[in-house]
């Protein structure tokens, strides 16, 4: 399923912009423009993530935090503000904040910031996986095609569990990059290439081939056409 996020901003613009940079990743996104909206909204869409801006015209994202907090809502939270004090940094986690974005931001790190909480705080898909006759099991760290045992780095597994999460939704480098080497990897998008080779090579041995290339974009696992 995909995650919801909310997105909380007082200027729409902004928050417009988010909404579509997070949906264009796969996301489900919907905006807010006051701190009274965004409660109401979290009531209505149970959003999985929320972007929330500090400064709002009517209560702050930190109240807003706290509030949900005291009603039981644990939905992780990542603050947006122009601030950028320590001391504005340490009020919005210790509210109940996850992270905190300093404006302004680059989208690219918003979006990487928001997979990095989603992982680390979202139930897994489950110990098992299976797509045509590839099959991850996530208790045992093992992965299977046809039944015969795949043995990867945990590189390679990591890359092959996000395709396999993804299957049918092409990846662009940049977000394999972004959720199997994170955020801050300072390197060149070619290792994407040179490990989705070596994953070739151990788990597209034999027919059908279930991991493609689609030219200047990146790669999906599909079943061929």
């Amino acid at each position: 399923m995909k995650a919801r996020i909310l997105v909380v901003d007082d200027e729409r613009n902004l928050a417009d912009l988010v909404a579509m940079a997070l949906r264009y990743e796969g996301f489900e996104a919907v905006t807010a423009d006051s701190g009274g909206a965004a409660l109401a909204r979290v009531a209505d869409f149970g959003p999985d993530l929320i972007v929330l801006d500090v400064m709002l015209p009517d209560i702050t994202g930190v109240e807003v935090c706290r509030r949900l907090r005291r009603q039981a809502v644990h939905t992780p939270v990542i603050f947006l503000t122009a601030k950028d004090a320590h001391e504005d940094k340490i009020t919005g986690l210790t509210s109940g904040g996850d992270d905190y974005v300093t404006k302004p931001f680059s989208l690219e790190e918003l979006v990487a910031r928001v997979r990095v909480v989603l992982r680390r705080t979202r139930p897994s898909t489950g110990p098992r996986m299976e797509f045509a006759d590839l099959s991850m099991d996530e208790d045992r760290y093992e992965v299977r095609r046809g039944g015969t045992l795949v043995e990867l780095t945990p590189t390679e597994y990591k890359l092959l569990r996000y395709l396999m999460v993804n299957a049918g939704r092409v990846l662009t480098k940049q977000q394999i990059l972004d959720h199997v080497w994170d955020f801050d990897f300072g390197g060149s998008d070619g290792v994407v290439q040179t490990y989705v080779s070596y994953l070739r090579r151990k788990v597209d041995d034999r027919e059908p081939q279930l991991i493609h290339t689609v030219p200047r974009v990146g790669y999906v696992l599909r079943l061929p056409r």
